[in-house]
Parts: C-alpha cells; structure tokens; sequence
C-alpha cells in the first residue's frame, strides 16, 4: 500500500491510557457484501447491515478495489449530483481525477485526500485518468459520506484537496503501529482536513503482533474497518479480517490487534478508523441527496433537473475509454 510511510521510531507517540480510562467494548461485526459503482468499478459496501444510529453522522462507505486493472479496464463515474453531506475520497494506490462545477478538482494519488462539500448543490466526476485507463495498474481507495447537519445542508459547496505529505503522522505507545490523522483530532494530534461536522478520520498499519491502542473523543461513535488483513479489535481480543466494519460502544479508548501471521501478499494490518459527533436528526437518503425530508429530497431533485446545481464546464472531464 503506497499510502505515506515513515519510521515509526522518530514520530510523536499516541499516549498510554491513564488509569481512569475505560476500552470501548465492541457492539457488533459485520461483513460488507461486494459490489459495483459508477461505470463498474468494484466496491466493498462497508456500512451494510448496521443502523443508521450506530453510523451517525456517516451516511454511506465503500472500499474502491483493491485490484489489478489490466489495460483498458480502469472505471470510475460519470457527472452527477450531491446535496446535503460531504464526500471524502481517500486514495490509498492509484489515482483518480476530480472535477466539480464549483470550480474544485485535482488529481488524487497515491495517500492524498479530495475532501468535497456538497452543500447545497453541486455537480461532480470521478474518474481514473486516461493514462491510468491506456495502462491498467493498481487501484484502491476509500470513499467516505458524512452527513451535514440541517444547518449547514445549504452550505456553499468546498473543495480541500489534501495531500498525502500533508496528513499528521503518528506512532504507536510501542512503535508497531503508523496512525496518518486526515482529519479531527487524535491525543492531542491534528489532521489537516477542515470538516462541518466534527469528525476524527484516520488510516492505521500495524505490523504483525503490534497493538495500537488509541485515545477516542468519548463525545464521538467509533468505527474500525479493515481495508486489508486480520486481527483482533476490543478488550476482549474479537477476530476481525478484511472487508469487516467493528462498531465500538461508549468508552475513552479503542483497542486493534494485528494477528502474528499474515497474508504474504498483505504484510500488515490495515484499518481504517472513523468516528464523529452524532447529529441525532432525521436522515432521507435517496440517491445522491442526503436530506432530511422526503420534501428536501424531492425539492432537490427538482431543482438539480432545472440546473441549479451549476454547469458543467466546457474543459470537463469525461470517462475515458480505450
């Protein structure tokens, strides 16, 4: 996984717990069913199968890949319309194109983040590059919806590339385990994406037999998805392997294992860790629209039909294809 690496030997140390720490105990497991976005590219839906609640204030996860496109294969998405919650699009490997109609848009790559606000409305492409599409290679990523309170539903839309270099690089109480904070906070520590709602988001490798035991806003849920690999998750040691989402109860701490052995292919364990204030507000999810009305839904759907969300500028981009 080409996400940004470093020597966990000279980076700033997640704290050990104090002795009026509690570990959040783990609610339940779930295993994500496989599926396909956009033009056809494989997903991982990692929220599948667990209450809205227990999300709250995320809406909608997919894993993008892992895989190995051969020439010609790679896919993404076509334009479309967002309103009312934020994605973020996290690259692990590999590289996919943005544009939006507010003027935001980039190459995301390699560790590197698009943090886009849809707010009230906009229009946007993800895509793999025609480069990318002319030679095949590997692709994997995560994206990422997290819903906007009813006040900022209508926010102007924002666009935050955030590169890899950029993200806040921690080490493990016994340097077996790199944290990179893309966002919120952790022991003190913060990543550098601005959000609306408050929200922690992190990626984690912990080498084979490593634990990492992380301080967890106790105002915040706490979520553990594995991206790659096997291992352990909360104080009683519960086995969680790859494509699995753990929801942790209420406590100050959360605990991740890496099993001794590991897939050869997959070296260590890699997890992704997520959690945020919940809105506790009605949610209507159709579609691209994240609302919390059936009347917003169909308001949004109106207004995006009568171009309000913006155009589409005249140098778009477009799915390229071989």
């Amino acid at each position: 996984m080409p996400a940004i690496t470093a020597d966990t030997l000279t980076l700033p140390r997640v704290g050990a717990p104090a002795p009026s720490d509690t570990e959040r105990p783990v609610r339940s497991i779930t295993t994500g069913p496989r599926g396909y976005e956009g033009e056809g590219f494989p997903v991982v839906r990692a929220f599948a199968g667990v209450s809205s609640a227990a999300l709250d204030p995320f809406v909608h996860m997919d894993q993008m890949g892992e895989i190995e496109y051969q020439p010609g294969e790679p896919r993404g998405t076509d334009w479309h319309p967002h309103r009312g919650f934020e994605t973020v699009t996290y690259m692990i490997d590999g590289r996919f194109a943005h544009q939006d109609s507010h003027g935001g848009g980039g190459l995301i790559t390699d560790g590197a983040t698009q943090w886009m606000t849809a707010g009230s409305g906009v229009l946007h492409i993800e895509t793999p590059p025609a480069e990318l599409v002319e030679s095949g290679g590997t692709f994997h990523g995560v994206q990422l919806w997290v819903n906007l309170p009813k006040a900022d539903k209508f926010a102007t839309p924002k666009y935050q590339a955030i590169e890899g270099g950029e993200v806040k690089l921690l080490s493990s109480e016994d340097g077996g385990a790199l944290v990179r904070v893309i966002a919120g906070e952790v022991g003190g520590h913060q990543g550098p994406g601005a959000t609306h709602t408050p929200i922690t988001l992190a990626h984690a490798t912990i080498e084979p037999g490593a634990l990492l035991n992380l301080p967890w806003n106790r105002e915040f849920n706490a979520l553990v998805y594995v991206l790659s690999g096997q291992g352990t998750v909360g104080p009683v040691a519960r086995p969680i392997q790859q494509g699995q989402l753990a929801v942790f109860g209420p406590g100050d701490r959360i605990s991740i294992a890496a099993a001794a052995s590991q897939d050869s292919n997959r070296p260590a364990l890699e997890v992704l860790i997520l959690g945020g204030k919940p809105i506790r507000e009605p949610v209507v999810h159709y579609g691209p629209f994240v609302m919390n009305s059936k009347s917003e839904i169909i308001d949004a759907m109106e207004d995006f039909n009568a171009g309000r969300f913006g155009a589409i500028p005249p140098n778009a981009l477009h799915p390229h294809r071989v």
